[in-house]
């Protein structure tokens, strides 16, 4: 069943105010839960309509401004309106203009209008992909599929799937993530779900989860996370040690430390080491892991407007930042020990160039890609792509240190 646009007739003058708050700047997420808040007598299907209106004129509003040479909130909720199939002159009544607004025919001949882009993001993509720049922005513009990790400490991922459909849920394996499923069911409120409660899954991208297991992390093994953030990839390395292994895990910000330690609790992990403030200078340790900042160009899909809020003048200064915890992290590498750093950007200034730059600094290093890596290999490093492999963008390299002698 379609949407019923006309059911947001009540509702349309807060909603434009949320578009003018968003097309300003303010994150489409966060304006949307503030608005659903206001709306609270709001139907299920009056807030999926509002939900809709957000997102698509937060992502498409550079191709909706072209069709109607225009860029005011309401006349770009009414070319969308338009183009959900309400009459020009509907769409003018509900968007409260005064009369239908003509409209361009055909498509906008820049990369960066056909794909509601920022004009450097379409730069940067026909520069670092050539050809296959259209076919990446295009993946960028649609959401990314809800994918779980199967929590290999508690089930399997055929167990998962059972455990799933009992409760209501549909999902598949994944192409490529030896734990990973896509969910299948829509909008499928995974939180709710006694699966969620007992600790079965996390919820992770399957380009994320094959960063984890590039490491191959094996039964016993210490692997330091350097930039765990809130810990989807700790708790995946977590899971492939095994209960007789180690994570440790660091990151400078102390919330999202916070938060690992509660999915650390809730998961029933209890060999994940938190570090606050610094690291042990003798640590050394099997694996290690740079999951470093970065642009994130990559993960565009998992927010409609992310990509406009974002400004490219500050990205040249994380190359600098992802060399030092490359170095950072050699420093607890043990002898024979593996090291993966990943990014989740396209750009080769935060990736290639790192890499070579860190590789020339320690030519003992030696540059390896596990076999099962082949279908991602580029020019020696991993590389994962929305429009190829149906993840969001990662890259990664990985070395192996030599033993002692």
């Amino acid at each position: 069943m379609g949407t019923d646009w006309r059911s947001l007739d009540a509702l349309v003058p807060p909603l434009l105010e949320t578009l003018r708050r968003v097309l300003s700047g303010l994150p489409a997420e966060r304006e949307l839960d503030a608005l659903l808040r206001r709306c609270r007598t709001a139907t299920s299907a009056q807030r999926r309509a509002l939900a809709e209106s957000v997102f698509n004129v937060a992502l498409w509003r550079r191709r909706l401004a072209w069709c109607v040479e225009d860029d005011a909130p309401a006349s770009l909720w009414f070319v969308f309106l338009v183009g959900s199939g309400l009459t020009s002159t509907e769409a003018a009544q509900l968007a409260r203009l005064p009369q239908p607004r003509p409209l361009r025919d055909g498509e906008p001949e820049p990369l960066a209008l056909r794909w509601s882009t920022p004009d450097w993001l379409a730069e940067v993509a026909v520069h670092e992909l050539g050809e296959d720049a259209e076919s990446f922005l295009k993946a960028l513009s649609v959401p990314g599929p809800v994918t779980l990790r199967a929590n290999a400490l508690r089930t399997s991922r055929n167990s998962l799937v059972q455990q799933l459909h009992a409760e209501g849920r549909t999902a598949e394996p994944c192409a490529w993530a030896t734990h990973g499923l896509h969910v299948t069911s829509p909008r499928p409120n995974l939180y709710g779900l006694a699966a969620h409660r007992d600790a079965l899954f996390e919820v992770q991208d399957e380009g994320s989860q094959l960063l984890g297991e590039l490491l191959e992390a094996r039964e016993g093994e210490s692997v330091l996370d350097l930039c765990s953030g809130a810990g989807g990839k700790t708790l995946q390395l977590a899971a492939a040690v095994g209960a007789s292994g180690r994570v440790h895990a660091f990151d400078v910000n102390g919330e999202r430390l916070d938060r690992l330690q509660r999915r650390a609790e809730r998961a029933r992990v209890h060999h994940v080491c938190i570090h606050r403030g610094a690291l042990p200078p003798d640590l050394r340790v099997d694996r290690v892991l740079v999951d470093a900042p970065c642009s994130e160009l990559g993960a565009l899909r998992r927010g409609p407007d992310a990509r406009f809020r974002m400004d490219p003048s500050t990205f040249n200064g994380w190359p600098p930042l992802q060399l030092q915890l490359l170095e950072q992290g050699l420093q607890h590498l043990g002898p024979g020990g593996r090291l993966v750093y990943a990014t989740c950007t396209v750009r080769r200034e935060e990736n290639e160039a790192v890499a070579e730059a860190f590789e020339a600094r320690h030519a003992h290093l030696r540059r390896m890609l596990p076999p099962w890596a082949t279908p991602f290999a580029h020019a020696g490093f991993f590389r994962a792509l929305p429009h190829r492999h149906g993840t969001d963008g990662f890259f990664a390299a990985s070395w192996e240190l030599p033993q002692s002698s």
